[in-house]
């Protein structure tokens, strides 16, 4: 079972509820796929992380073999490559290491070099196994990154609770591609449910089956709780604003292991998660 938690922008409270299911969940396995801002870490502690450094592939031109026949530039559809004064240049920010480039370079004057852009960790707190991302500053690609965070994963990591990036570009994409369920966090106004809007059109586009956790409710309108009715979209929980569970969460506190009211309430969330599978069991 792998069970991505999205949310439309940050702050929702997504990773409250990843690392609190992961936590109720017992023998679980937590991948925090937000690279540029991992904070997963921070609740599940450990100092025996093994860590790995994750690297990407960039062009390299060769100017004396280079003929200036603009095949590479005119290939790259991210432009990552530009022809100036007879010479090509290489914006490695927006490269996506495809390798097209030096595939089709006629007189070979392309290769490539490997690059660190950040690393992985893996621990295990509890019954909990954590793999981290994280990418190195200015770095503008995470996705190689989550990608080997899931590489990590073996037959043995049967419950996995998938702690997204926010927002709904291609590192999100990257994140559920493989989810058996996502479940989406929206906070109670017009902002939410606007953002709540784009990562369900995104998890449809994915053909992921969906369920929605209102948190921060308080006793008027939910312009979010609106949406998902007018949508026909299941809500399977609804978190009161709790100053509590805030102050919890805000000093780096799992709020299941240390208050069982709150182990109640994201059992009830995971199992609720859980029976969005149309089988209503785990791979």
């Amino acid at each position: 079972m792998r069970l991505a938690v999205l949310s439309g922008k940050g702050g929702t409270g997504k990773t409250l509820l990843s690392v609190n299911i992961a936590a109720a969940a017992g023998k679980a396995t937590y991948v925090d796929c937000d690279v540029e801002e991992p904070n997963g870490y921070l609740y599940f502690r450990s100092d025996g992380k093994k860590k790995t450094p994750v690297y990407r592939n960039i062009p390299v031109v060769d100017d004396d073999l280079c003929t200036g026949c603009r095949t590479c530039v005119d290939f790259c559809r991210f432009h990552a490559l530009s022809m100036v004064a007879d010479k090509v240049l290489v914006f490695e920010q927006v490269c996506h290491s495809c390798g097209g480039c030096e595939v089709l370079c006629p007189p070979g004057a392309i290769t490539e070099e490997q690059r660190l852009i950040g690393e992985i960790s893996d621990s295990v707190v509890g019954t909990v196994r954590v793999l981290s991302g994280e990418m190195r500053t200015k770095e503008a690609f995470g996705i190689p990154i989550i990608k080997t965070l899931f590489k990590q994963l073996t037959d043995e990591d049967e419950y996995i609770v998938i702690d997204c990036p926010p927002g709904s570009a291609c590192a999100v994409m990257e994140s559920i591609h493989d989810a058996d369920v996502c479940v989406l966090v929206a906070e109670p106004t017009i902002f939410g449910a606007h953002n709540l809007n784009m990562v369900v059109a995104l998890a449809r586009l994915f053909k992921k089956p969906i369920g929605v956790v209102l948190n921060k409710c308080e006793a008027r309108e939910n312009p979010s709780e609106k949406y998902c009715n007018e949508n026909g979209i299941p809500v399977i929980a609804r978190i009161p604003f709790d100053m509590e569970l805030g102050a919890l969460h805000s000093e780096a506190k799992i709020a299941v292991t240390a208050e069982p009211k709150y182990r109640a309430l994201f059992t009830q969330i995971m199992m609720s998660a859980n029976a969005l599978l149309p089988e209503a069991g785990q791979r």
